[in-house]
This record gives structure tokens, sequence and C-alpha cells, in this order.
């Protein structure tokens, strides 16, 4: 444990311990959603809407963060996280709500994370209720309703609910499918976290440095990344056939997402691997980048549940941009254009990994270059000797 050859699991064991109860603590600090994203489609466009409309905005568990008048399929407004539920009021809601009619409200909620959704539909039943309650109470008064018109009014607003995506809360669209991409990238980063530090250790890594370029540093990472993108594919194929995985999307468009998890993935195993003595020492830095993705991407938790600074933060991981790609294309069917955005972070965000890999390698050859000068010219006998 001592030796340096191995794990310093003396430093690993106290790292852990700081992680879990001071940054968790920290990141886990709410314990419900607050303010969750909401659309709605109000084809009504009354009055009474606008003011339902304000009331669900009062509430602390939702924030209503677009309203559209006209008709939009609800799983366009789920993509990319944009939002938890959209709320369908129907045309003729201000009619329906001044008589003993029925007045739907249609709820889509994105079940992609069963847990996220709790918080949205209790604010909504407090609200319908007290609504219900409100506007059945000033109509009784004034018109006298007798006991069966009374009973319509007071009930009016309904909710109609539909699970979109993963209506039956399968393990298969959830758990099963984010343990399949966090161990596949775990021993990817096992197995590339130690390139550096095994080319040193044969003796290779100024060969490395002074007859290469980054870019053939990279690509040493190809056979390990042709193996995570196989191991992946396999799994999704089991999970399918076997198992009741709902897979919507275009396969290529995941594909391509999981080749940048690859390069990504690998790119940081390189920088922190980089100045290990061992392999074994690599490896036990494989607890800064990884598991937090796992953790904070939305497989174990819902995202919205996280403080807005860790929405912020949690981009620092790969895995967390990848389950945005598992939940769009794989649950919700997006194609290529309903996820361009991503895509286009991401690949920034690998190309900053890729820049950073350059100037680390160009700074340690230019001092292995100034080191060997050094030590040429010390080796020059003295002209005057």
């Amino acid at each position: 444990m001592f030796s340096g050859r191995g794990m310093p699991y003396h430093k690993v064991s106290i790292m852990v311990a700081l992680v879990v109860t001071i940054a968790f603590t920290a990141v886990f600090s709410n314990n419900y959603i607050k303010d969750g994203k909401v659309a709605v489609i109000d084809l009504d466009n009354s009055k009474f809407s606008r003011e339902f409309i304000e009331e669900m905005n009062a509430s602390p568990y939702i924030r209503i963060k677009e309203v559209l008048n006209v008709p939009v399929d609800p799983k366009q407004l789920l993509h990319q996280d944009r939002n938890i539920a959209v709320i369908y009021l129907p045309d003729g809601f201000e009619k329906n709500g001044y008589s003993n009619a029925v007045n739907n409200i249609g709820v889509f909620y994105d079940n992609t994370n069963a847990a996220q959704s709790a918080s949205i539909r209790s604010g909504l039943n407090a609200i319908v209720a007290m609504h219900n309650q409100k506007i059945g109470s000033a109509q009784i008064q004034a018109l006298g309703f007798n006991s069966e018109q009374t009973s319509a009014v007071m009930n009016n607003i309904s909710l109609k609910e539909r699970l979109l995506f993963n209506p039956t809360g399968s393990a298969s669209n959830s758990t099963t499918l984010g343990f399949l991409f966090f161990f596949s990238s775990m021993y990817f980063v096992f197995a590339t976290i130690g390139i550096i530090s095994r080319l040193r250790l044969e003796g290779k890594w100024n060969e490395q440095l002074l007859e290469t370029s980054p870019f053939e540093l990279m690509l040493r990472l190809i056979p390990y990344a042709i193996c995570l993108t196989v191991s992946l594919v396999a799994g999704l194929a089991i999970l399918r056939i076997i198992g009741d995985l709902s897979f919507m999307g275009n396969f290529f468009v995941l594909l391509l997402s999981i080749m940048l998890l690859a390069a990504s993935a690998g790119l940081m195993s390189m920088l922190f691997g980089w100045g290990a003595a061992n392999p074994g020492i690599a490896a036990s830095r494989m607890i800064l980048f990884l598991p937090g993705g796992f953790i904070l991407g939305g497989m174990t938790s819902p995202i919205d549940i996280l403080p807005s600074w860790v929405q912020v933060v949690f981009n620092v991981f790969p895995l967390v941009w990848e389950f945005r790609f598992t939940r769009d294309i794989i649950l919700r069917g997006a194609a290529f254009m309903d996820t361009a955005q991503e895509f286009g972070g991401f690949m920034i965000y690998t190309g900053v990994l890729a820049l950073l890999v350059c100037i680390r390698f160009y700074q340690e050859q230019k001092s292995v270059l100034a080191k060997k000068s050094a030590n040429a010219k010390e080796s020059v006998p003295d002209a005057g000797r």
C-alpha cells in the first residue's frame, strides 16, 4: 500500500469518505423537485386558462417554462430533458369551467425516471382541488344549484394522465440501462487510464514524446473504443430481445453518441492518469470522474432534484452527456436533428479534452527536450582542458 507500486488505498479511502459525506451532502441538498419544468399547450387561450396557468406557476413544485397556443406533439417538448411534464388545456376550457360539463386536462409525464413526476403530480392535484372548490362555491351561491349539479361543479376539472416513454416503469429502460453504460465505461477506463504509465514502465515514453505526435498517442484508444462499442451494442441487443427495452430511436444516431463517449472517456482517462507512476495508481483516479456521471446523470435520481449549480458543473462528466442521449434516442425516439444541439455540445466537450491532451503532451515534450539538452551540455568536455 505504501510502496508506490499499487493503489494508494490509504489516500483513496479518505478521499471517498470526504466526497460522499461533504460533496454529496451539498449535491443532494434538495429532497424534492422544486420548480419542476412544465410546458403548457393552451388551446383555449382565455382569461380563465391564463389564470389557471398562473395558479400552477405559483406552486413551489411547478415552473411554467413555456406556453404554446397551437397544437404540438407533447413528446417534442420533452426531448433533451427540456420539461418533466406537458399540460394540455383543451379548447372550451373556460366555457366548461363555468358549467357542469366535463372539463378534462391532459397531462403527459416524462416517465424515463419515475421519481421525477411525483412532486408535480401532487402539486397539480392540489391546484385542481382548490380551483374546483373556489369556482364551485361561487357558482353554487350565485345560481343555487341542486345537489347533483353541485357535485358536478365541485368536480368540474379533472386530470387525465399519461406516462410516456416508460409507462410500466421497466428496469430495462432505467436502472439496468444505466448500469450497462456505467460498468462498461468503468472497465474501459481501467484499461485506458494506465496507458501512459505503462509506456513509462516499459521505457517507451520518451520515445513516444520525441518521435511521435499527441494524435498518435490518442490512436492508442481506438482498439479499446471498438471493444466498448461492441460490448454496449451487444448489451442493448440482449435488453431488447430478452428484456423489454423500448428502443424507439435510430441505431446509427445512438452509435455516434457511443463513439463520442469512448473518445471523451478515453481522453479524460489519459489526462487523469498522466502523472501516475504505475497503472495501479492511475486506476485509483477513476473515481474522480466516472462514478459522478452515473450518480448525477439522471439514471439513479431525477436531474431536476439537483441544485441548479450542480446541473451546470456535472457537464464535466462524460456519462452525463451519454445518459442524455440514451433517454432521448432510445426511450424518446429523438432523431438526429432533435439532438443536434446536444451533439454539438458533446463534440465541443470532446474537442476541449483533445486540446488539453495536446497541451499536456507538448509541455512534457518541451521539458524532456530541455533536460536532454542540459545533459548534453554537461557531458561535453570543457574546451580549455
